[in-house]
C-alpha cells in the first residue's frame, strides 16, 4: 500500500506538495493488516502514527517513493496504489535560499516529470498480481478514471470527485467508485476506514472471479 503526499524540494526551506493527508492509504494498511495479511505500507510525510503490525517504510520525495515500491513490487501479491503522489516537482533545487531579487515579478519556476509509479507496475507486474490504483478527478470522474484504468494496466481504479461533499484528501470520510473493467461498484459517503473495507472486498471478489475464470 501506497498513502500520503510527497515533498519536493524547491530549495532547503520550501518545497511543494498536495493536500492528501494519507488517511486513505493508512485505512486500507490497518485494515488488510487486521484481516492477517503482511503489509508494507510505503508512506510520504504525514502526521499520522504508523499502523501496528505493518512494515511502513517511510519516504520523502516522488522518487524516493519510487525507488521504495519497484524495489518491493515483485514480492506483493496485491498492490495498492493510494498515495496522492506529485505528476512534476522543480527542476531543479536550489543548495541556498532563493531570494526575492527586489522586483514584483513572480520568478518562473521550471518544472521536470516525476517518474510515473503506476505505470511502470502495469508493464512491470508479476503473474497474478493484483494492481489498484486512484484517480482523484474534479470533472469527468467515470470517463477519467476508465481511461486510466486501461492506459495503466490496471486491474481496479478507486474513483473520487473533490468537489463531491464529504469526499478527498480532507476530513475522515469519502464518496467512492470502484471500477474494474466489467463493473462499477458506487458508495456513499463513509468513514475511510468502511471505505477501505469495501475496496478489500472488492479486491478479493475480483481476484476470485479471476481465478474461476481461468
Amino acid at each position: 500500500v501506497t498513502a500520503g503526499p510527497p515533498q519536493e524540494a524547491l530549495d532547503p526551506v520550501r518545497y511543494l506538495t498536495n493536500h492528501s493527508t494519507g488517511r486513505m492509504g493508512y485505512a486500507i494498511a490497518r485494515a488488510a493488516a487486521a484481516r492477517g495479511a503482511e503489509v508494507t505500507l510505503v508512506s510520504g510525510p504525514t502526521g499520522l502514527r504508523k499502523p501496528v503490525c505493518v512494515d511502513t517504510v517511510d519516504v520523502v520525495s516522488a522518487q524516493d517513493m519510487f525507488e521504495a515500491v519497484t524495489a518491493r513490487a515483485a514480492g506483493q501479491d496485491i498492490i495498492i496504489k493510494a498515495a496522492a503522489v506529485a505528476d512534476y516537482r522543480p527542476a531543479v533545487c536550489s543548495e541556498d535560499k532563493l531570494k526575492k531579487d527586489g522586483d514584483d515579478a513572480a520568478p518562473a519556476l521550471p518544472l521536470a516529470r516525476t517518474r510515473d509509479i503506476l505505470a511502470w507496475l502495469g508493464e512491470h507486474r508479476a503473474p497474478g498480481q493484483f494492481l489498484c490504483g486512484f484517480s482523484m478527478e474534479t470533472e469527468n470522474m467515470l470517463e477519467n478514471s476508465r481511461k486510466k484504468l486501461k492506459s495503466k494496466n490496471l486491474d481496479m481504479i478507486v474513483a473520487n470527485n473533490l468537489k463531491v461533499e464529504g469526499a478527498g484528501f480532507a476530513g475522515n470520510t469519502n464518496v467512492i467508485t470502484m471500477i474494474t473493467e466489467n463493473e462499477e461498484v458506487s458508495l456513499e459517503k463513509m468513514l475511510k476506514e468502511e471505505a477501505a473495507l469495501k475496496i478489500l472486498d472488492q479486491i478479493l471478489k475480483s481476484m476470485a472471479q479471476a481465478e474461476d475464470q481461468a
